[in-house]
């Protein structure tokens, strides 16, 4: 079988595993994020062919994840179905590309280990059917990757573009990309030189999109990228050392230590320490086959480029982004899983095997486990729960006499007023707020709504640890604008209310109250 032919069936293979497995969660509506951009973007252009959102604010994101999710709907009809499946599609692929990426920087047992440990990692599982911008990132930055070290860089060119045109903070892959071509380079003799011109061309191409879609947008909005309050919040309001020092440390813990991750890490500083110990050669070892001058420069280019790139994400997500969600870190943890995978197979082949079983069985119980600590319902299939509970609400509101006034936050403000997010049939009336910080509700009368509908918009399990230090939550106030949630029983008392329902499942909840 051709070497394209394979790569297909593994592909479809793939993505017929993931689709059984994601089985369940294929048809529920939108969460969060979805419900408050992308969705509503990704419907203007299938509606009206629209590269910018008019019924939503417009956030400055590069259109290619919106323009294919239209594409689908127009092909397939518009269902959060079908929105579901295209999005384990490109998790299929990015699994795909890791498989081959592995193959060409090691050997098949790597390759196998690490595409599956990336499949099964809670972030990367979650995210594989929800639709937002950084799996699609994470595919072509793990293709653009593959391309450069086969030294097919117009084809590297393509792939690079279309991850910028994914999200466009994948942009900061190329001065990583210009460094490491600027350090091969060298290895080359001069009668390459003309072939080096046309590759230095090359891995500067990928500009050019970004910088259509930047004056586009401009000529447009008026806006660079953004708008004043996204500027304000992901920009103006995070560069200060103290801040960055803080969300590069929170970086750091997500992608080495969170989820069980921290397994592979030790694991894999143990397999270098393995390595010094028994004197072998500096550079990586290809397992079960005679290491070549070759194949040592593609595991060596790979982990110089690989650190290139989780050491400049780290550090460019510590300054921007005010949201510190491990999604942002997709695009790198491709090559973080291979890495990892590398280091930990120069152990022993008993032990590294067990190594890699048992993270496989720890990453398969965080699907459900979550931690002791606040964190994004995202991260694990938690967010599979909040769906369910406010289709649950939306439902129980819709079916209320008269046109009662909501009370609520975002996204549950999108989701009793947008009939085309699958929570209600018909816009219910809402006064919208903030949050459900006491501050919040400073400036609400009694008499501007009907019903209260509270809910936890954040994961926070009695008796966590980070609750009882008032030092971190001042932290967390001051750095990143975190307010615990008013006490419910406060708002009873202050705003004459009852209990009208409540629903619970694995420790979220709802709550609707009446005066």
């Amino acid at each position: 079988m051709r070497p394209a032919f394979k790569t297909l069936a593994m592909l479809l293979t793939i993505f017929g595993v993931l689709l059984a497995i994601h089985g369940p969660l294929l048809g529920l509506t939108y969460y969060w994020d979805e419900v408050g951009y992308y969705i509503p973007a990704a419907r203007d252009f299938y509606h009206s062919w629209l590269l910018i959102p008019t019924s939503t604010r417009p956030e400055g994101h590069t259109p290619l994840v919106m323009i294919y999710l239209g594409g689908v709907w127009h092909l397939i009809n518009y269902s959060a179905w079908a929105t579901r499946a295209a999005m384990a599609l490109i998790a299929a692929a990015t699994v795909t590309t890791l498989y081959s990426l592995g193959r060409r920087v090691s050997n098949r047992e790597v390759a196998a280990w690490s595409a599956l440990l990336l499949a099964i990692s809670p972030v990367f599982f979650a995210q594989s059917t929800l639709a937002h911008l950084d799996l699609a990132a994470g595919l072509f930055t793990t293709m653009a990757i593959l391309f450069l070290l086969e030294d097919q860089e117009w084809l590297f060119a393509l792939t690079a573009s279309l991850a910028i045109l994914s999200k466009e903070t994948a942009v900061i892959m190329l001065p990583v990309v210009w460094v490491f071509v600027a350090v091969k380079r060298r290895r080359r003799d001069s009668a390459r030189r003309r072939y080096e011109l046309s590759a230095l061309a090359a891995i500067a191409v990928p500009l050019l999109p970004l910088a259509a879609w930047t004056l586009y947008y401009h000529h447009v909005t008026g806006y660079w990228t953004g708008n004043a309050s996204y500027l304000t919040y992901n920009l103006h309001s995070t560069l200060s050392p103290a801040h960055s020092l803080l969300s590069l440390l929170r970086r750091v813990y997500e992608l080495l230590l969170g989820g069980f991750d921290w397994l592979l890490t030790a694991s894999a500083l143990a397999g270098m320490w393995w390595k010094r110990r028994e004197g072998r050669n500096s550079k990586l070892e290809i397992r079960n086959s005679l290491a070549t001058s070759s194949s040592e420069c593609r595991a060596s280019d790979f982990a110089l480029l690989a650190a290139g790139l989780i050491v400049t994400y780290l550090l460019f997500l510590s300054m921007v982004g005010g949201a510190i969600l491990p999604r942002y870190l997709l695009p790198i943890w491709p090559v973080y899983y291979l890495l990892a995978v590398i280091w930990v197979m120069q152990l022993p082949r008993v032990p590294a095997r067990l190594i890699l079983t048992t993270a496989t069985a720890c990453f398969i119980w965080a699907w459900f486990m979550n931690p002791p600590y606040p964190f994004p319902y995202e991260d694990n299939l938690a967010y599979a729960d909040f769906i369910r509970l406010h289709q649950q609400a939306a439902r129980y509101l819709e079916a209320q006499p008269g046109l009662p006034r909501i009370l609520t936050a975002w996204p549950a403000t999108n989701e009793l007023t947008r009939t085309d997010l699958g929570y209600v049939q018909k816009p219910l009336t809402v006064v919208a707020i903030e949050g459900f910080a006491p501050r919040d509700f400073a400036d609400v009368p009694a008499n501007s709504f009907d019903l209260l509908y509270l809910y936890s918009r954040r994961w926070e399990p009695k008796g966590a640890w980070a609750a009882r230090i008032r030092a971190w939550l001042n932290v967390e106030a001051k750095y990143f604008d975190y307010h615990p949630q008013e006490d419910s029983q406060s708002l009873v008392a202050s705003y004459h209310l009852r209990l009208l329902r409540q629903f619970e499942l694995r420790g979220q909840w709802v709550k609707i109250y009446t005066h």
